[in-house]
């Protein structure tokens, strides 16, 4: 591949390099996560393309990861809620990887699976740092969209002796289609009737929503030493968050945009609730936990970081296993580019 060609890769293509991948998934969020805490990295603040209508947005996360990788790149990823019923997905996204030393675009993905991926991995790899006891049986998942999807299979591989599944959505059909999936795995699953009843006793949390105000007053109702996976960041009231011990991927990055991170810092007036990064506690720099039978939760903003990484790695498998479409020339100030469909 010359400096000048770009390999374009289909969401059909990723899927492929990706698929039962998730050990090497999560190992490159690891990477990137410690690459990041070690201060390797350039991470602005994603820049938010509000819509004419407030329940669209389009999001820009430009960042640089460096570390044994070595690539710079923005993923462009598009939420609109009302997609849903109309039988698409809520998100969908392109992401640019560049050469950090050219700064010429190397590849365009298709970005909804490599986001997908990155949030489950991100999810699956604090749950099994954080949890007070490795046998965690009992999960729960609030929202049964693409990312607690991708969440319940990143969580099956990190916590092998999970055996009871609860899936709660305001769309029931949905849930108990999750459910179903994974009840012909041997595995016991249920659809809870409410938000309550999804809390109640669990081991792990994940909360994947489309809510923008929150709706979780407390967390009483889980297991002592259990983890919440605060992943749509909008869920949990201000009191939920400052009753928990509190883990976060970017303390500024997490702290705005309304998330309930930011919300409780207005409340309370500083940041002190946050203990810690996931980062610093994969460097052992801090405690996986504040005590045994408190509550973690983990607000993870989503950096753009992770979304280079997962790329990379299906950047690479595809150039091994041959697959995408090369353009050649893409950069080049030759009149015509040529195309190499593989």
């Amino acid at each position: 591949m010359k400096d000048d060609d770009v390999l374009v890769l289909s969401r059909s293509g990723i899927s492929a390099v990706l698929r039962d991948r998730e050990g090497e998934i999560l190992a490159a969020v690891r990477n990137a996560y410690e690459v990041h805490a070690k201060g390797d990295t350039r991470l602005p603040h994603s820049c938010f393309l509000h819509l004419p209508d407030p329940a669209k947005r389009i999001i820009a996360l430009p960042a640089y990861l460096g570390g044994s990788v070595g690539v710079a790149g923005v993923k462009w990823i598009a939420s609109v809620p009302a997609n849903v019923a109309q039988g698409m997905e809520r998100a969908s996204a392109v992401i640019v990887s560049n050469d950090p030393v050219t700064g010429r675009a190397r590849a365009v993905l298709e970005g909804s699976v490599v986001s997908a991926k990155r949030t489950a991995a991100s999810a699956a790899l604090a749950a099994s740092c954080l949890l007070e006891h490795e046998d965690a049986q009992e999960a729960s998942f609030i929202g049964c969209g693409v990312i607690n999807r991708e969440i319940v299979r990143f969580l099956q591989f990190v916590l092998p002796n999970l055996r009871r599944l609860v899936f709660f959505d305001r769309r029931p059909e949905r849930a108990e289609e999750l459910a179903a999936r994974w009840r012909v795995h041997g595995i016991h699953t249920e659809v809870a009737t409410s938000v309550e009843n999804a809390l109640m006793s669990r081991d792990v949390v994940s909360i994947a929503t489309t809510a923008s105000e929150p709706h979780i007053d407390d967390l009483a109702g889980i297991r002592a030493g259990g983890v919440v996976l605060n992943v749509s960041l909008r869920d949990l009231a201000p009191r939920a968050i400052l009753a928990a011990d509190n883990v976060v991927d970017d303390v500024d990055h997490v702290c705005r945009e309304r998330t309930s991170v930011e919300l409780a810092f207005r409340e309370r007036g500083d940041l002190d609730f946050v203990r810690c990064t996931l980062g610093d506690i994969l460097l052992g720099r801090a405690p996986a936990r504040r005590d045994s039978s408190s509550v973690v939760v983990f607000s993870p903003f989503g950096l753009g970081v992770l979304d280079l990484a997962v790329a990379d790695l299906a950047i690479q498998r595809a150039a091994r296993e041959d697959l995408g479409t090369m353009i050649k020339g893409f950069s080049s100030a030759t009149p015509e580019a040529q195309v190499d469909r593989r």
